[in-house]
């Protein structure tokens, strides 16, 4: 009975439901987009740097801190034992990390100098084209590289580093092909070549600096001095960072909620105000004040749950488009550091949608009885009366 009368009082409302109906759906597909934009960031960025940089974790010798630049000239240790049967069964690949400087057009611009082998599989990077190369010191360089050195395929440029002694050498390095990728770590200020090749150069022969495993592999032994990092560990950086997004994201939720709360809020005390006779006469047919209170607020959960159904009907499609085309990027994204490409991918996964839509209809109900709990104060007499307490 009184979801049938708080469906005849919200079809009586006309207007008045319709326009909360919709400012509701409103917030509920500004709330699942935005997050599923975040969401869809978190993991087009991870899944990059999975495949291309990390792998399925990495070693890391015992002076290397990707974060201390000064740790990069003593961070070359011998590849442990362990660590070379993996790699040797193809299960890990060894990268050796020498600081470099280069002279492109007379300029004097940093480098890492990263070997890798050119026959490895297990990380997006085209290595191989430095197999093909004819050239004496190959190198294999970024879009971000060669735009800010002017480089391009085809071109030399001087290349300077010290060996394992300190003293300075260098050579001519010809850049065989500039890559598309989307991690800037392996691109900005990056020149890879062949790791033979550079551990003679340097001197370190059977040295690395890390050691990267593949994807999936589950032996990962215990080495000494040798610390092994996961991939959560590793992408720690890229979660802490989409998290504070959400966080400030939050802060935008919480506005949209409270003025759409405060629109049912306001309908629920003109409604109550308007209706005052209709309450007595509810009580004086039998009713209780809780039983009326519940219809009111009944009336306010429904108009969450219409909102909710309005926003699956013309969100859902809207939606599904956007995970297939994607949102194409500014340029200026890419100074940012996100791993996203041109293009980002939403994802929309079924926790989002069921969280937001309890959250829509529990603050719903929570506003809807505010306002409503006063009638558990009123007497049938006096509100037949058209009176209040």
């Amino acid at each position: 009975m009184l979801l049938r009368f708080a469906l005849k009082n919200l079809s009586g409302a006309g207007l008045r439901t319709a326009l909360n109906v919709a400012v509701l759906s409103l917030v509920f597909v500004a709330i699942v987009t935005t997050q599923g934009l975040l969401e869809g960031m978190n993991r087009q960025a991870s899944r990059a740097m999975v495949d291309a940089e990390y792998g399925g974790g990495q070693y890391w010798s015992p002076d290397f801190d990707p974060y201390d630049p000064l740790s990069y000239s003593q961070a070359q240790e011998p590849v442990p034992p362990r660590l070379r049967d993996l790699v040797e069964r193809g299960a890990a690949v060894e990268e050796l990390i020498v600081q470099g400087t280069i002279y492109p057009e007379g300029r004097v611009f940093p480098v890492l100098i990263r070997g890798i082998d050119p026959g490895q599989e297990l990380l997006d990077l085209p290595a191989h084209v430095l197999s093909d190369s004819t050239a004496e010191i190959p190198g294999l360089i970024g879009e971000r590289m060669a735009r800010s050195t002017g480089l391009g395929a085809g071109d030399s440029v001087t290349l300077q580093w010290r060996d394992r002694n300190g003293t300075f050498d260098a050579r001519d390095v010809t850049i065989d092909e500039v890559m598309k990728t989307t991690v800037q770590s392996i691109d900005k200020g990056q020149i890879w070549v062949p790791i033979e090749t550079l551990r003679a150069l340097t001197g370190r022969h059977g040295e690395a600096t890390l050691v990267v495993v593949r994807q999936g592999e589950t032996e990962h032994p215990e080495v000494e001095d040798w610390s092994f990092k996961t991939v959560d560990y590793l992408l720690t950086d890229i979660h802490n960072l989409i998290m504070s997004k959400t966080l400030g994201s939050m802060i935008v939720y919480v506005i949209l909620l409270f003025l759409a709360m405060l629109a049912v809020f306001d309908t629920q005390i003109l409604s109550i105000f308007h209706r005052r006779k209709e309450i007595g006469t509810l009580m004086a047919m039998g009713l209780t004040r809780r039983q009326v209170t519940v219809l009111f607020t009944l009336e306010g959960s429904l108009i969450g749950a219409f909102a909710a159904v309005l926003a699956f009907l013309y969100g859902a499609p809207a939606l599904w488009w956007l995970s297939r085309v994607g949102w194409r990027l500014p340029e200026t994204t890419d100074s940012y550091g996100f791993a996203v490409g041109e293009v980002l991918y939403p994802y929309y996964g079924p926790w989002l949608v069921v969280v937001t839509t309890v959250i829509l209809l529990a603050v719903t109900t929570g506003v809807s009885y505010l306002p409503a709990r006063r009638i558990l104060k009123y007497r049938a007499t006096e509100a037949l009366r058209g009176k209040i307490l």
